[in-house]
């Protein structure tokens, strides 16, 4: 007679109950090839170690449990978004995990890769017009949402996306750093990240100065005009209901090249493979660095994703041509 199999004691064994389980607690790294000619120290977020792959994971995670605490989206619901990729991305995992169907809105310009792993997920993927930016893309997820058993998370206006940064992302820095962060620089999207992260701050009166960066083509929060650029994921075309600009204790402008260049440098110097947001951030964060006014500062800036979004994009656009040349050595 075979053996009764002893009852395992699950609650003790360092397995996540799922996938969501997994979202936060990052880790932060210093750049060193980078800031041998700064002032002060730089340290990047690695964000693109959530589940998949990027910061959103945190709103999107917050955003579904703010509708499911407050009864707004049921059993075989389909959540509805507009998106440059990552919050859709996000999104559909979470929904896959909870059993709800998914819906997105993505202007064309996005990467080909967002659209792939949209797909991938299990979610239906609707391409906007580019040329109307992510406002367009707004206004059709909107439509969209109308629909009977569809309900729209709303990244832009909904207070359950600073909400999951004053959370986690603000506990998380001041953890991380012994309470001696001195400049928090992050990139403007929902404008999420930024906001809820410097709402942590004031709340605890650390003296965190707050650095925003936005796309020099679509400089909107520097009151200048809204326009196309090539830094996916930031840079919206407009001020988001979520942003907090008053919060900001400076504005920064990156060019796309300043961006794409740095995101390259990155990944040959520092060995971390970030996507052209997270190249703009830390773009930035070496800047403030090299400003003698920041001596002995501790600078923290956003790895927002992985560079393997953005294989198709202007970011490897070189090295896609040279990889698909290589001769065949026989």
């Amino acid at each position: 007679m075979a053996a009764v199999p002893a009852v395992k004691d699950y609650s003790k064994m360092k397995i996540a109950q799922d996938m969501t389980a997994l979202v936060g607690n990052t880790p932060l790294v210093f750049l060193n090839n980078l800031t041998k000619d700064c002032h002060a120290k730089v340290a990047v977020k690695l964000e693109m170690q959530n589940p998949l792959s990027s910061v959103k994971d945190r709103i999107a995670l917050g955003m579904f449990n703010h509708l499911e605490r407050n009864g707004k989206i049921q059993a075989g619901d389909c959540i509805v978004e507009s998106t440059s990729g990552n919050t859709g991305i996000g999104l559909a995992w979470i929904a896959a995990v909870k059993g709800y169907k998914a819906k997105f809105v993505m202007p064309a310009s996005m990467s080909l890769e967002r659209r792939v792993l949209l797909k991938a997920l299990g979610a239906e993927v609707i391409l906007s017009d580019p040329a109307k930016g992510m406002p367009g893309a707004n206004e059709l997820a909107k439509k969209i949402s109308s629909q009977p058993n569809h309900v729209w998370a709303q990244q832009f206006s909904n207070e359950a996306n600073p909400a999951s940064h004053f959370s986690t992302t603000g506990p998380e820095l001041y953890r991380d750093t012994n309470g001696q962060i001195d400049t928090f620089v992050a990139g403007v999207g929902t404008g999420g990240t930024i906001s809820g992260t410097a709402q942590f701050f004031k709340g605890i009166n650390h003296p965190c100065e707050i650095v925003a960066v936005e796309p020099s083509k679509s400089a909107v929060l520097s009151g200048g005009k809204k326009g196309p650029h090539a830094i996916q994921g930031i840079g919206a075309g407009f001020i988001p209901d979520v942003m907090q600009p008053a919060l900001c204790d400076k504005i920064l402008q990156v060019t796309d090249e300043e961006a794409i260049e740095t995101a390259k440098k990155v990944a040959q110097k520092e060995g971390i493979f970030c996507g052209i947001s997270a190249g703009a951030n830390i773009s930035a964060a070496l800047r403030l660095a090299k400003d003698p006014a920041n001596a002995g500062k501790l600078i923290v800036t956003v790895g927002c994703d992985t560079g393997e979004r953005y294989l198709s994009s202007a970011l490897f656009k070189t090295v896609n041509e040279e990889a698909k040349n290589l001769p065949i050595t026989k």
